[in-house]
Parts: C-alpha cells; structure tokens; sequence
C-alpha cells in the first residue's frame, strides 16, 4: 500500500434542485442532511480531510454553522464533479473522492473501500463501487444506474438500462416484484461514490462531453469513452439516497430502527 497519501473528500451541495430544492439543508432530527454526510465521512479511517464545496451562501452559513468546513465554489459548473474539481486544483492531496451529498447514511466503511484500491496501485486512476442488483424494481428502474465488469473488476460499460440480460432465463421477466433471487442471475448497481487521483480528476473534469455520456446521462462513461479504466470494487453495504422530500421519512425510519 502506498503511505504518505494524502486523502481528501469532497461533498459537492448545491440548492437548485429541481425536484427537492435546498436539499442540503433538509432537517433530518434536528440536523441538516450536509452534516449527516459530513459526519459520517469524517468517520473514514483512510481520509484526511473533508470539504463541502458549493455555490449557495445558505448552505455555506449551515456547513459554518455546525462547525463543518465549506467553499464557495463557482456558480457555472455544469456537475458535482467539476465542483470537486476546483476544490482539488487548489489544494495539495493525491486522491480527492467525490462523496454524494444526498446520503446522510453513507456507510464509512464504503468510502475506504473505495479509496483504497487507489492506494494499493499506482496503475489506477479512478475507482468506485457497485452492489448486487437483487430485485425487479431495481433492475428495471432507470434511474438506477447499473454496471457491468470484467473478470479484473474494471468497468466495461454503465448503463440505465436492465444489464446484462439472460437471454436463456425467464427469471427476470417473470419474477415477482420485490422478491429476492441469487445475484448471479441478475446484476449490479453502481453507487455513485468516486475517488480519483489528483492529477487525473482534473484531466477528467478538462474532456468534452461525450456522445453515450450524452445518451444516457451518466458522466463517467466519459472516462470510458476516453479510453480510461475504471475499477468498481462489490460492497455488501447499500446506502439510501434523497432524491424527493418524501424519501425523508425513509432515512429517519433507518436511524430509529438502529437506535432501538
């Protein structure tokens, strides 16, 4: 493993959103939905520091607030992912990771385990993580972003379409909603955790738009594209993410039941 490698997180936040706006600061028990992310990131064994990074003075006020660290970063950026960059231009750490600011449970032991095959090899430039898909609604929903990889665990290809498909099966097509089945007969879900080295996220920020980017929506075929590696490392560990004000409730019912 290599030492001396200095690791820091980024949480891009933002306020426009168009189907939850100011989620940021969405009160989870008292607490913004920010410093939920923030908390459970600084829990990480392998990160130094913890950055949030945006371009609204309210969230910055609610990250200085509870004692958090937060940058205004420009208003233009097209993605979290050129916020994260500019945060990373400015700042003196080998590997910045990209940490999602809509799951205020993020499990700790994700964000090392997707750090960490960075530090095992200086042959990588990009990681992130994936889980098994294990039902119906999941597979079939576009707006789960799904993986698949080679025998190596490097990405061959995202997708929010329903791969890969069995032709030889009719599990799939015929399989009760909700029901859970053996992994190897449906896929994996890509969670959208990243850490990049340095040097590379900022030549990744720096590439065109590319056309299957474009198609489905997902920015990290553009690494893809390019000719770059990905390597996805499989976590047993799910987190949940809030995209509508309604999926609240969810988390909340997550954090009672671990407190009883």
């Amino acid at each position: 493993m290599l030492t001396n490698i200095k690791v820091l997180a980024v949480i891009p936040a933002r306020w426009a959103s168009t189907r939850f706006p100011g989620k940021p600061t969405a009160d989870i028990f008292g607490k913004p939905m920010v410093q939920w992310v923030f908390e459970q990131v600084k829990k990480s064994n392998l990160v130094d520091d913890v950055v949030v990074a945006t371009d609204d003075k309210r969230i910055y006020d609610v990250v200085c607030e509870f004692g958090g660290n937060a940058v205004m970063t420009f208003p233009s950026h097209q993605s979290g992912t050129d916020r994260v960059a500019e945060i990373a231009e400015k700042n003196d750490y080998d590997i910045v990771v990209n940490i999602q600011g809509d799951e205020p449970l993020i499990p700790p032991e994700n964000i090392d385990l997707v750090i960490k095959p960075l530090l095992d090899s200086t042959e990588l430039h990009v990681s992130t993580l994936m889980i098994g898909i294990l039902n119906q609604n999941e597979m079939f929903d576009p707006n789960i972003c799904k993986v698949v990889v080679d025998k190596e665990g490097y990405a061959l290809y995202f997708t929010r379409a329903p791969v890969p498909h069995n032709r030889d099966s009719s599990l799939v097509k015929n399989m009760p909603i909700n029901k859970s089945v053996d992994l190897k007969n449906l896929g994996y879900k890509h969670i959208g955790i990243y850490a990049y080295t340095k040097s590379f996220l900022l030549k990744f920020s720096k590439l065109k738009v590319s056309r299957l980017e474009c198609l489905e929506k997902l920015e990290q075929l553009r690494i893809l594209e390019n000719g770059y590696s990905i390597m996805v490392t499989e976590t047993t560990l799910n987190s949940i993410g809030v995209d509508l004000p309604e999926d609240l409730a969810i988390v909340e019912a997550v954090i009672i039941s671990k407190n009883n």
